[in-house]
């Protein structure tokens, strides 16, 4: 089989990764793709939003499976354009993808079909939206409705910042579009939780748990990024708690776009608040986690492909008369390492040093994410920009072989979390 793997970051690196163990993968591509991807797909000049440029390039390539990895090519209905041209595609369509281009319509979903969430109300109007959050307690947490690279999301603790968020979002428009509308909704306390699946709107078939490190510094201190980090399992979510997940959260969300006449087909993220009332749905994604990916798919045992084959196909029962998945029954542990300034201005250009130092520690990977190939060079082309992932039998084994690994590479600026999976241990 011809695959073509769409995206450039962490989470691609690990889906080519785990492919090109795949009996049935003749050749992977990859568009745009990044300086570690070169080593395992051909790295195609075309960018994720170019729908048509990809379209062509699977025809003339006869391309048999396309696994798309970032939102935004899933939410301007790459799938649709997929389909109608008879090609093969892992991924929900643009109806679908609503439950994460749109934190409006996803929280709609939610409220009609009872699935557990913070109160929320929906602005469009900035005045409107100030005056709420000067008339109610805090804290709470302000969202723009659209596509924000994971940084759409600001937990205020004043007035002063729910104000502040609210005017970078709706009048200074630093998310576009994205902001055209906004929710304001409770603060859920407690710790979080990544629950991922596969469906195909008929079967639902988990994947292990997982928890991410969304803040940039230790100990959950400043802005939110796309993810500093995860591991995997979540010692926090007992099996107990997974059903319940599952029943109350997972189950209610397909079932109620199923009766709205909404098909899903992929993967769907359910981003969860572990409260002392019971599991709380912060957000969905319709792709891959990153970088909750990078710790997942080194767990997987079963292979990838025939999985993401038979949820394109509608036919994922397939896999559960199989026995579901296979696990590996080691924890895994990533720490990214990102650019000086990320989440907010950041250099790019500067050499990567140890990659290969790192990876001859037994059991280690380094996935790509923010880098380029520059003649034999690796140089830094992100904010994020390298998920360095580590399998051990216990999750302290895992941190401390995935930081044995981060101690050996280095570039100017590099910063890192050093606390990542600390709670596993400690909690």
């Amino acid at each position: 089989m011809r695959v073509l793997v769409i995206g450039s970051g962490g989470r691609e690196h690990a889906l080519v990764w785990k492919i090109a163990q795949s009996k049935l993968t003749d050749k992977i591509f990859c568009a745009p793709g990044n300086g570690g991807i070169s080593a395992l797909a051909e790295c195609m000049d075309i960018k994720v939003d170019d729908i048509e440029g990809l379209l062509q390039f699977c025809r003339k390539e006869k391309i048999d499976l396309t696994v798309v990895g970032p939102e935004a090519p899933l939410a301007a209905g790459i799938v649709d354009e997929f389909r109608k041209a008879k090609l093969r595609i892992f991924g929900p369509q643009k109806k679908a993808a609503q439950l994460e281009a749109s934190k409006v319509f996803s929280k709609q979903i939610m409220a009609k079909y009872n699935v557990p969430t913070a109160a929320f109300k929906i602005f469009d109007d900035v005045a409107a939206a100030i005056n709420h959050v000067e008339n109610r307690s805090m804290p709470c947490v302000v969202k723009a409705d659209g596509l924000a690279a994971g940084k759409g999301v600001v937990v205020a603790k004043s007035i002063s910042e729910a104000v502040e968020a609210i005017k970078k979002i709706m009048q200074e428009r630093v998310f576009g579009d994205a902001g055209n509308k906004i929710i304001i909704e409770d603060c859920l306390d407690g710790q979080e939780a990544s629950i991922l699946v596969f469906t195909d709107s008929k079967e639902v078939i988990p994947l292990v748990s997982s928890q991410d490190h969304k803040r940039i510094f230790d100990n959950d201190a400043g802005p939110n990024t796309g993810g500093m980090g995860a591991y995997s399992p979540a010692p926090i979510v007992t099996p107990e708690l997974f059903k319940e997940i599952l029943e109350k959260i997972v189950y209610r969300t397909i079932d109620g776009l199923v009766k709205e006449g909404i098909e899903y087909c992929g993967v769907l993220y359910a981003g969860v608040m572990l409260t002392k009332d019971g599991p709380q749905a912060l957000e969905f994604n319709v792709r891959f986690g990153d970088p909750e990916t990078e710790v997942i798919l080194p767990r997987l045992k079963t292979d990838l492909v025939e999985v993401m084959l038979a949820a394109s196909e509608g036919k994922l029962n397939k896999i559960s008369k199989l026995g579901g998945l296979n696990w590996d029954n080691r924890a895994c542990v990533c720490v990214v390492c990102s650019s000086k300034g990320y989440p907010g201005e950041y250099e790019k250009g500067k050499e990567i040093f140890g990659l290969e130092e790192a990876e001859k520690i037994k059991d280690v990977v380094v996935f790509h994410a923010g880098t380029k190939k520059m003649g034999e060079k690796i140089i830094t082309n992100g904010g994020r920009v390298l998920g360095v992932t580590g399998l051990g039998n216990s999750i302290k084994e895992a941190i401390d072989k995935t930081y044995q690994a981060v101690g050996k590479i280095n570039f100017e600026g590099m910063h890192y979390r050093r606390d990542i999976g600390k709670k596993a241990i400690t909690s």
